[in-house]
């Protein structure tokens, strides 16, 4: 098959074009600043010839957007919403366009979608959208607008001959540099990896090998449609999240900081403290009624794996 993903060099772009790659399929690429083979220049925002690598293909998994990991300035937020929505549109266009559409688009979304809460998960059908939470700092809400924009300029999209999936993303756990495992794992090595702000914020997360698997799930089955929580089915409060990740790598204890600790720290990496403080609980509903299996469910067996990898042993999943 023919698999084309806009904005995929980053994190997420990388862990499927090198899975689907090793499959056997053909994979291009959608970025801004090509560098290798089968990447393709565009703009993320105008039709061009790149529209070409649309028309015929089986699939499009669209990823483009501005990172998360920065200080949410106006201007930082304002540059996330245009990024994710321009680009969305164009895809669309081009896919309208397209003498042959292909089967199924795959649009990155997110799991901040939902509201900051502890009481329940939230699933695709009784999950609340976040927004309107009270005792939350006020900008909270920009990141909420915006993945609900992000998903609406899909919706919007005339694709008629094209089923449309939006992936309510929670955070990809892979060993790969840069990655949100990498930045944690570091905070474990140092001593730091305790809890945050007394750390009953849920993590919801996703192991990458579960991640390539929910997408090529996705793109078999006609039935589905809509949003799909991409997540492990286990969320874990952050202080306990950390607790694991430390006794995978054999660190006994990780200092706690608190709030305004967070603040500094996020400060000095220019990144925003909702990353650590907003409680995503959020569970694969579904994935699991559509008959999906994760091979990482649990994040103890997850964290070993992952550990394993980084530290370069082959570890019981290659």
């Amino acid at each position: 098959m023919k698999i084309v993903i806009p904005g995929g060099t980053g994190q997420v772009g990388t862990i499927l074009n090198r899975a689907l790659t090793l499959a056997g399929h053909e994979v291009v690429v959608l970025t801004r600043r090509p560098a290798r083979d089968r990447e393709v220049r565009w703009d993320g925002e105008n039709l061009g010839s790149w529209a070409k690598e649309i028309d015929g293909s089986d699939i499009v998994v669209n990823l483009a957007g501005r990172s998360v990991s920065c200080r949410y300035t106006a201007a930082n937020l304002r540059a996330m919403m245009d990024s994710r929505v321009h680009s969305t549109r164009v895809v669309g266009e081009a896919i309208a366009a397209a003498a042959r559409p292909p089967r199924v688009w795959l649009q990155m979304s997110t799991a901040t979608i939902y509201s900051h809460r502890f009481d329940a998960p939230n699933d695709e059908a009784t999950g609340l959208l976040g927004g309107t939470e009270s005792g939350v700092p006020g900008y909270w809400t920009s990141s909420v607008e915006i993945a609900k924009a992000w998903e609406r300029a899909q919706e919007r999209a005339e694709t008629p001959d094209t089923r449309k999936v939006a992936l309510r993303s929670a955070m990809v756990m892979s060993p790969d540099r840069g990655g949100v495992f990498d930045v944690l794992l570091r905070l474990v090595r140092l001593g730091l990896g305790g809890p945050v702000a007394g750390g009953a914020q849920y993590v919801s997360w996703i192991h990458d090998r579960d991640l390539v698997r929910a997408v090529e799930f996705l793109a078999d089955r006609d039935d589905l449609a809509g949003p799909v929580n991409l997540a492990a089915p286990e969320p874990l409060p952050q202080r306990t999240f950390m607790r694991v990740l430390r006794a995978a790598w054999g660190v006994p204890v990780g200092l706690p900081a608190t709030r305004w600790m967070a603040e500094l720290g996020a400060f000095a990496l220019r990144s925003d403290t909702e990353l650590l403080l907003k409680s995503r609980r959020v569970v694969p509903g579904r994935l699991l009624e559509a008959g999906f299996t994760f091979d990482h469910a649990r994040w103890p067996e997850a964290a070993d794996d992952l550990v394993r990898r980084v530290r370069g042993g082959p570890g019981p999943t290659g």
